[in-house]
């Protein structure tokens, strides 16, 4: 069976929202209880298998650091009042702030307020991983307000030797050749980065556990941003030519158009199928740089995976990006579902693809005593499934593959290996490959 041939058993798009919803409030960071928490939100949806690395651990070129875990954390003004609070919005902390407390002036506390000018009602995201510091963000306005002092500050937050985690789904499938979707995890109150990426991957697990047999083996990675990408690598390196085709997944649901940035190779068989299936709507293609999102560790010279990267408005790109406005309002159930669907369709192509042999290639077989010509002519879909049949048959030399016929065609992938199934089964072409 094929996700051609199936009703898909979805969350709804309103599910999806609501489980951005959910995850929005919880404290997050590349470490830490936060992402075990989502992790344990995920796995009510999902079976996950979870993977602690302790801290120190060697991954490649780089180290797992210290795990950090945050209780509160306050600025107070004279009066008792919490001029900026982790207990609004975790934004308000710098990611990985190491244990403070004390009292400040306001001159004193400046160099470790951040805010965007530019945006002034907006907090900025801000993180720390690898310097021991500490700091606190809050909008242009709000410090505007602030007088001269003092304050009294602290942040109730450990760094600490622990682990760094990780998840995974596996769908197992006919073949041991993998289908890998990579998400992160590891932003705080971000909805569209990435908590949108992560509603959209557990929903195309469940559709693809609705299958029951698949010719592919997914896996559904869930885990920090970069150190989690490498971790696992390292982890996985003697295994990792077994990943068939790869994608990361972030900023699914916002409401611009879908963009696919492609692997490092270009022409890898997950380029081909994210970008035949954009092409009846609004997208745009880039070509692969080793700047982003995860795509950038799996497409290392080293390891050369053919990953690519799908997102609605790319990183960076909107202004919402990485601030306080980034909220459950600014993604979308429908922009979920769009991608949802683009991903979905892409799952068809790589699950359909094939390369056939016309076993009559010696002038066009008559197909009409065959069954195979509709009986209303005319008809937009009958046209489109015979012109489908009339490009297998021509092309079907055993060199050119199914998806080749489509491109070449301007076909919907989905009409044309509907077409080889039936002239397959009239015994008219032969899968060779």
């Amino acid at each position: 069976m094929t996700p051609q041939d199936m009703t898909p058993q979805d969350m709804a798009p309103e599910e999806m929202h609501a489980l951005v919803e959910r995850l929005y409030p919880i404290c997050r960071s590349i470490t830490g209880d936060g992402v075990r928490e989502t992790l344990g939100v995920i796995g009510e949806r999902l079976p996950l298998t979870v993977t602690e690395v302790p801290t120190g651990t060697q991954v490649l070129d780089w180290t797992v650091p210290k795990e950090w875990n945050i209780r509160d954390a306050y600025v107070k003004d004279a009066s008792g009042r919490r001029v900026i609070d982790f207990r609004a919005s975790n934004l308000h902390v710098v990611g990985y702030s190491v244990p403070v407390s004390g009292v400040f002036t306001l001159e004193e506390l400046r160099p470790r307020l951040h805010t965007l000018p530019e945006q002034p009602s907006l907090v900025p995201y801000r993180t720390s991983y690898y310097a021991e510091t500490w700091g606190f963000c809050l909008s242009q306005d709000a410090l505007d307000g602030l007088g001269d002092g003092p304050y009294e500050v602290l942040v109730d937050s450990s760094l600490a030797d622990g682990s760094l985690t990780i998840a995974e789904h596996v769908l197992p499938g006919e073949l041991p050749d993998e289908v890998v979707i990579s998400c992160h995890v590891c932003h705080p109150s971000l909805a569209n980065d990435n908590l949108a990426g992560v509603a959209v991957a557990t929903a195309l697990a469940g559709r693809l556990a609705a299958m029951g047999t698949r010719r592919y083996t997914y896996r559904f990675l869930f885990m920090p941003g970069t150190i989690g990408a490498i971790t696992w690598l390292a982890l996985n390196r003697d295994r990792a030519g077994l990943v068939r085709h790869g994608l990361t997944l972030a900023c699914a649901g916002d409401r611009g158009p879908l963009t696919y940035k492609r692997s490092r190779r270009g022409d890898a068989g997950i380029d081909r199928a994210v970008t035949h299936v954009l092409r009846d709507r609004p997208h745009t293609v880039l070509d692969f740089s080793p700047y982003g999102y995860d795509e950038r560790q799996f497409c290392s010279p080293g390891f050369n995976l053919p990953f690519g990267g799908l997102t609605r408005t790319p990183y960076a790109g909107y202004p919402e990006y990485h601030t306080s406005a980034d909220d459950p309002a600014f993604v979308t159930p429908q922009a979920m579902a769009d991608t949802l669907d683009v991903l979905w369709r892409a799952v068809g192509v790589l699950e359909g693809e094939r390369t056939y042999l016309n076993l009559s290639p010696y002038g066009e077989p008559q197909l009409g005593r065959r069954g195979l010509y509709g009986s209303l002519g005319g008809r937009s879909d009958t046209k489109q499934a015979q012109m489908a049949m009339l490009w297998v048959l021509n092309l079907s030399d055993g060199d050119h593959s199914l998806l080749d016929i489509a491109e070449r065609s301007a076909l919907p992938f989905e009409a044309v290996e509907a077409a080889a199934r039936a002239l397959a089964t009239a015994g008219l072409v032969k899968e060779t490959g």
